[in-house]
């Protein structure tokens, strides 16, 4: 695969539509109006303060680290993490590294209407972008069988709640909704063992929680294919950083986990 200017140019007008970035700069400097905010962030603000609305108050550099949440934006993860992903995406290609591109908790689907469109400007059919999610929000936690999530609140925000028609007409706004999208509707428990994929190239976990990233790395990670990457989105957070540990340290993995800003981190499996 070569870098194609027309193509490139498609892709960085995508990742700036996502992340909102076009509108940005008329945005970050105003004054947030609370008015505005869903109900239940600012009902949770009567008891952890005004920093929980300073998160939706648009930054262009918190924007680029993926610091914020975003009231319009299709993606909170910010530039650096998008860059990663189309980094990974153009290896896969480059090293004929085969399988498809696959989300755990995808939110309002931005990561895979990019992955869609990556697959779509360079004309690539056979791999297919698997967005899997509850579109019902986090879980409860289960601090009986999962400790280290014990007192996480994700699972009270209904901001955090899109659903699975949400997400699919976000990928119609962006004429990327087509057979090389499939869904996975539900918990991670429950959807993951029996997903029909046969070989992961890229990884990407977003599931916040100890359990969430458990359930995803214990049912995907023998499907990436050696060459593959594994990208972990929450690593900043300890319920996933601990989850990620774990695992890379039962099964003795040494491939380096490499930073991408202050909670992306990937590696790449090891061909072999």
């Amino acid at each position: 695969m070569t870098n194609d200017p027309v193509k490139e140019l498609y892709l960085e007008l995508l990742i700036k539509t996502i992340l909102y970035e076009i509108w940005l700069e008329e945005a970050e400097y105003k004054p947030i109006d609370q008015a505005a905010l869903p109900p239940d962030i600012l009902e949770y603000t009567k008891n952890h303060g005004f920093e929980v609305v300073q998160r939706f108050q648009p930054n262009k550099e918190v924007r680029r680290k993926g610091g914020d949440w975003p009231l319009v934006a299709h993606s909170m993860i910010g530039r650096l993490r998008m860059e990663n992903l189309l980094s990974c995406m153009k290896s896969v290609v480059n090293d004929h590294i085969e399988g498809d591109f696959i989300e755990t908790g995808v939110w309002r689907g931005g990561s895979c209407i990019f992955m869609r469109g990556f697959l779509k400007a360079y004309g690539i059919d056979n791999r297919r972008v698997w967005v899997a999610d509850s579109f019902e929000g986090l879980p409860k936690p289960d601090p009986a069988k999962y400790p280290v999530d014990a007192g996480d609140t994700f699972y009270q925000f209904d901001y955090l709640r899109v659903s699975l028609e949400q997400v699919q007409e976000n990928f119609r706004k962006y004429d990327l909704l087509d057979e090389q999208v499939k869904f996975l509707k539900g918990w991670f428990k429950d959807t993951l063992p029996a997903a029909p994929i046969d070989q992961i190239a890229i990884l990407r976990a977003d599931g916040d929680l100890y359990e969430s990233t458990m359930d995803c790395l214990n049912n995907l990670y023998d499907k990436v294919t050696p060459g593959g990457f594994v990208i972990i989105d929450d690593y900043g957070l300890r319920t996933c950083k601990e989850a990620v540990d774990d695992f890379r340290r039962e099964h003795n993995i040494q491939e380096p986990m490499v930073t991408i800003d202050w909670t992306g981190v990937y590696w790449r499996k090891n061909k072999s």
